[in-house]
């Protein structure tokens, strides 16, 4: 008699998925609004905490990383990098480009897999 097997999903960290989740959020926050000094630091910690929760209630096994730039628009060059050394088959990160007229936004995102 075979033992029943449970369907799994996908392995591996669902990119497309995650990017539309955190623009999701950025929208939220971001649409409709002018850069100003004096909310960037709620704008900030509003779309990292959001759209962390919206990742966890995916249900996914992974430990999270949310990072988020947001910069006025002043025609200065802005460049970022990030390196890993990880599991490509089940870890994983996304990147979210935002703008508007005023400012740029910039959010990461590091999944890594828990084996459990």
């Amino acid at each position: 008699m075979e033992e029943y097997q449970p369907h799994h999903e996908e392995i591996g960290f669902n990119a497309d998925e995650a990017h539309n989740i955190v623009k999701e959020c950025i929208d939220a926050i971001l649409g409709g609004v002018d850069y100003n000094q004096n909310n960037v630091n709620q704008w900030t910690a509003a779309i990292v905490e959001q759209s962390l929760t919206h990742l966890v209630k995916l249900g996914k096994t992974y430990k999270l990383l949310v990072t988020c730039a947001v910069m006025q628009k002043s025609g200065s060059g802005l460049h970022t990098a990030s390196s890993c050394f990880w599991d490509t088959t089940s870890d994983g990160t996304c990147t979210v480009r935002w703008e508007n007229q005023t400012m740029n936004c910039i959010v990461n995102v590091f999944a890594i897999a828990i084996i459990l």
